[in-house]
């Protein structure tokens, strides 16, 4: 959406979505559970993708959830860029609040972490909230319509066309063909597996990127408050004692609730906060660094088969424990979580061992990354802390690209998660618009 907005009133522009619209996307909420009895597709897919229904926070810097700074080679404007999607998303009706670290308690906050060797990350942050984005969204949307941008929607493209090493189009999933002079693939991260696909089949030259694995954590709102007034979704950096592994703290939810997400062949976890409901909790990813080297490098193969694991040991659905059964070596049980002093927000859970369910280096890293936010952060890791598992964050091949998106085949550009090239909301629009711009050059030249 943000390539079509650089594009608008300039190229005819098409956008092809396996999803729905946004007025047909059902994501039902209420204040026991969200997103109950959804169609997975309509959570993951569909106008806006699957930061329609994030918690849409976003993190005003260029260097979180990417690097676009090393991207563009200009580091002036990677800040232009971030600002210029902020901007964007306040015309359409994002907030006008900005969450502005500052003054003493940062310092404080960023020595206490020092102290234990872990590092924070002060961000300045505007969160549109999960119940306003969708609107954020539609208004968008609706003013790329108005603009002459077009949408195919409710239609899965199946492939590239490639001829003489050049982009001519799309096939759709029906066999019909689709030719255009640019194209554009942002499959977000939903479409991890389908990029592994394409970028082998034509020999688009990428990368294994990491992947980030681990769990959901959720703490009674009471322990995160003094962080969270500081920065509203606040970033720690760990390195693990026994692995000196990474481990970061992600998408923190401010009185939020954890969320399921449906995959193909597989479940995971997510979290959200709303801008007019609360819960008395807040969860946040914890999140290990996984890079493989050799005998295998395929890093989205190996976070499926550990989501897959986890799905099989949950019996279909997220695997729940405490942080006190995990340290004892045992089983959560329901008669457990019934007495906790955290009560869990997401219901459809089955109640277990998430060391059944991740491999045991996750395992010890998570144990030992939230021992040390422990220090920073107290009553974080104490017994009645609750773990949701699998958090699986794909960030799919890594098309290597140039300084304007274009891919080793011409015309043919990438942006977003689904190529491997953000890790964020911002990041992600921040590439479309790079593409966009890239098309509009390339277009000049010809």
């Amino acid at each position: 959406m943000f390539a079509a907005d650089e594009l608008a009133g300039k190229m005819r522009v098409l956008i092809i979505d396996q999803g729905r619209d946004i007025s047909k996307r059902r994501c039902k909420m209420n204040m026991r559970s969200i997103c109950m009895h959804c169609d997975p597709c309509d959570i993951m897919c569909g106008v806006g993708g699957a930061g329609t229904y994030s918690d849409g926070t976003l993190n005003l810097r260029p260097d979180i959830g990417g690097d676009l700074a090393e991207q563009t080679g200009d580091p002036d404007y990677a800040w232009e860029l971030v600002d210029h999607v902020d901007k964007v998303f306040v015309k359409y009706g994002a907030p006008e609040q900005l969450y502005i670290p500052k003054g003493e308690d940062v310092e404080l906050l960023k020595r206490r972490a020092a102290s234990v060797g872990a590092r924070f990350i002060e961000i300045t942050q505007r969160h549109i909230g999960s119940d306003s984005a969708p609107e954020v969204i539609d208004n968008f949307e609706k003013d790329l319509k108005d603009r002459g941008i077009e949408f195919l929607l409710s239609t899965k493209v199946e492939d590239l066309i490639i001829e003489n090493g050049s982009c001519k189009g799309v096939v759709l999933k029906d066999g019909s063909r689709i030719v255009s002079h640019f194209v554009i693939i942002a499959p977000g991260r939903v479409g991890a597996t389908w990029m592994d696909e394409i970028v082998k089949k034509h020999k688009i030259e990428a990368k294994y990127a990491p992947i980030d694995v681990g769990v959901r954590v959720e703490v009674s709102a009471i322990v995160m408050d003094p962080i969270t007034r500081i920065n509203r979704d606040p970033k720690f950096h760990i390195q693990t004692k026994t692995y000196d592994d990474f481990v970061r703290t992600f998408c923190t939810n401010e009185h939020g609730y954890v969320v399921k997400e449906e995959y193909e062949g597989f479940i995971a976890t997510n979290g959200h906060s709303m801008r007019n409901m609360e819960s008395e909790n807040t969860n946040f990813a914890f999140l290990v660094r996984v890079n493989l080297t050799e005998p295998m490098e395929n890093t989205v193969r190996y976070g499926r088969s550990i989501a897959k694991l986890a799905t099989t040991i949950g019996g279909g659905k997220p695997v729940l424990q405490r942080m006190g059964d995990l340290r004892r070596g045992r089983r959560s049980t329901a008669e457990r979580l019934r007495k906790n002093n955290v009560i869990n927000t997401l219901k459809d859970v089955t109640p277990g061992d998430i060391s059944m369910a991740l491999p045991h280096r996750i395992v010890t890293d998570i144990k030992e990354g939230l021992e040390v936010l422990n220090e920073i952060i107290p009553g974080v890791a104490s017994d009645s802390t609750l773990l949701y598992a699998p958090e699986v964050k794909f960030y799919s091949m890594q098309v290597l690209v140039d300084r304007n998106m274009e891919t080793s085949i011409k015309s043919l550009f990438a942006a977003g998660d689904g190529a491997g090239l953000s890790r964020d909301i911002v990041n992600a629009a921040a590439t479309g618009v790079i593409a966009g711009r890239g098309i509009l050059k390339k277009s000049a030249a010809q």
